[in-house]
């Protein structure tokens, strides 16, 4: 961290230097051609392109996109968890490994990417905040109520970065600008809590200052909406829901935001920015560069038309599919004991005969999973092992939401399409909706709590499902015969009945089951998953549950003894060269 700090501290950021030439009295006093220089940036329009380089950092790149994968949060959230396993193959990113077998070590390398991820982000805020304050004290300042709004961005983006490294790491040093630190060298700077309090404080500020439409009318910066639901999101996850509720009831009320009339609008990259949306990862990619969320790319198929070079990470679980079977009703099985074992095609070669599960199905199910005998995105009906890279190890699966639509493989104009310029919503309504349907239960407003959940509930049934109905599984991979005019399998999904106190808002135990549930289908294979286990207080009977289930079918499972331990694995190790580097000052979990 203090050679990072310390670094950014002299590339102002994107590369811009402050370059001092002694060759002559002419460069004491003339700025070298080519080179955005101190007097440069210390302008309006250098503030602006110094802010934007800040946001850059939520995206990372590609030498960061599995363990520091921040915005998407694959790899912690999902491939930690009981929606998905890593995928591909044994020896492929073998770090990842002994993160799914809650086995990682301080040594392992996705810790310490995580770790720069953050605390890069961080030293980009607060070095830029520095600047700007030179900036205003300076010749060429920006008008004061920009200069306002700018640090509330800034301090909103360094609470952001300081969230995401304690998501992952227990206890975090909270890093200030060296203005605010004083004497306090930030190297200096012990974690001896989650931080919590300074994030809300930082919240606090944005709160106080952004504005309600988004600054130069450019999507992608925070706005008052934005800091609003991060800091509602930082009391859920310390079960404030009280301190919670309010921010929540302030944006609902709002009136400025609404479910997207489509499920499958919150991946689609001609329904960016819609009406669901409350902060969004802005990608794009041109002839030339690209800016892609991590799991673009990595977490394609390896094989088949749709694989656009991708390399088979991120395979939803059998777990996770067998989750999104409802009954007669449309609702879902809360008791897992409810459900039946849904049939895959695990370890069926596709040209054998495989019919797919006629059970009545959640049609979310098809929207976040890609499976065989069902369209995938418009490149075809999905033939299984074929388009599997290594069925064995990864299961029969992949996820959806990071691949674009066929249609749309035109607007990536950046390589093959690895690296798609499709947004990620960071923040949408559906979350606000749930989260306040949890601070109902705890005010034992539980009809209401009913009302906030059948709201996500009616948009999945009034939601086009997948179309594409095989009429015959034989040769899927070169001639399928497919009626599109019928569903791709037996979908429904309807709301709870609107009656008091019928199961299962008829308690809050069964009411938060339902909230939990419809969290985990609305969000399967998102940002949420590992994270909202350990803040509902179900992380070890969960994931063990999910383990005992899925060691019949997944064979990595099965080796050895994998057991998720609430005390040591609800979170992760410090890295060891952090710890080394900072002797005295950081203080590893004891955990490990």
């Amino acid at each position: 961290m203090k050679k990072t700090i310390k670094l950014l501290s002299l590339t102002l950021l994107l590369g811009s230097l402050l370059m001092i030439y002694s060759c002559n009295d002419e460069f004491l006093t003339k700025e070298p051609p080519g080179v955005a220089a101190g007097s440069v940036m210390q302008s309006p329009e250098g503030m602006e392109s110094l802010v934007v380089s800040v946001y850059e950092r939520m995206q990372n790149d590609q030498q960061s996109m599995f363990g520091a994968a921040m915005t998407s949060d694959w790899t912690y959230a999902g491939g930690c968890s009981d929606d998905a396993y890593k995928g591909t193959s044994p020896g492929d990113q073998s770090a990842f490994n002994l993160i799914e077998r809650y086995e990682a070590l301080p040594n392992n390398p996705y810790m310490q990417n995580r770790w720069n991820a953050c605390y890069d982000g961080v030293a980009r805020a607060n070095v830029t905040l520095e600047f700007l304050w030179e900036t205003q004290a300076g010749s060429n300042p920006l008008p004061a109520a920009r200069a306002t709004t700018m640090e509330a961005e800034l301090k909103f983006l360094r609470a952001w970065f300081h969230f995401q490294a304690t998501k992952i790491f227990e206890k975090i040093p909270y890093i200030k600008t060296t203005v605010e630190l004083g004497d306090l060298a930030p190297e200096k700077v012990p974690n001896t809590d989650e931080g919590w309090d300074q994030i809300e404080a930082d919240l606090q500020y944005a709160l106080d200052n952004l504005p309600e439409t988004k600054i130069n009318g450019e999507v992608g910066r925070a706005d008052k909406w934005a800091a609003l639901a991060v800091k509602a999101q930082a009391h859920m996850y310390q079960n404030e829901l009280a301190q919670a509720k309010p921010l929540l009831d302030e944006i609902i009320t709002s009136g400025k935001f609404s479910l997207a009339s489509e499920y499958t609008w919150n991946f689609d990259m001609t329904h960016e920015n819609n009406s669901e949306s409350i902060f969004e990862l802005q990608c794009h990619t041109t002839g030339t560069t690209r800016s892609s969320v991590n799991g673009s790319g990595c977490n394609f198929h390896q094989k088949g038309p749709a694989s656009c070079g991708g390399w088979g990470f991120y395979q939803p679980s059998q777990w996770l599919f067998e989750a999104f079977q409802v009954d007669n009703d449309g609702l879902p099985k809360l008791d897992v004991a409810d459900r039946v074992a849904l049939a895959s095609d695990m370890g069926v070669g596709s040209g054998d005969d495989f019919t797919p599960t006629q059970e009545l199905l959640d049609p979310r199910v098809d929207w976040i999973i890609a499976r065989r005998g069902v369209d995938f995105l418009g490149w075809g009906i999905h033939p299984g092992n074929d388009w599997i890279r290594e069925q064995p190890n990864g299961g029969p699966y992949m996820t959806k939401i990071f691949m674009h639509r066929k249609e749309n493989q035109a607007l990536n104009n950046y390589g093959s399409g690895f690296y798609n310029g499709k947004n990620f919503r960071t923040y949408r309504y559906a979350s606000i909706l749930l989260w306040r349907a949890e601070c109902a239960v705890a005010d034992n407003q539980l009809d209401l709590a009913r009302d906030y959940v059948n709201m996500i509930r009616d948009r999945a049934k009034n939601s086009t499902p997948v179309m594409g109905l095989c009429t015959s599984y034989q040769n899927l991979g070169s001639d399928p015969v497919v009626d599109y005019n019928q569903p791709a399998a037996n979908y429904k999904v309807e709301p709870y009945p609107d009656v008091a106190g019928a199961y299962p808002f008829d308690n809050a135990a069964n009411a938060m089951k339902a909230i939990q549930e419809e969290t985990r289908l609305e969000f399967a294979c998102q940002n949420h998953r590992f994270f909202d286990l350990r803040r509902w207080g179900i992380i070890a009977p969960t994931l063990n549950a999910y383990i005992e289930h899925d060691k019949n079918f997944r064979s990595f499972l099965a080796t050895g003894t994998v057991v998720f331990n609430a005390t040591e694995d609800d979170y992760w190790p410090i890295p060891q060269s952090q710890i080394d580097l900072q002797k005295g000052v950081l203080t590893q979990d004891p955990a490990y």
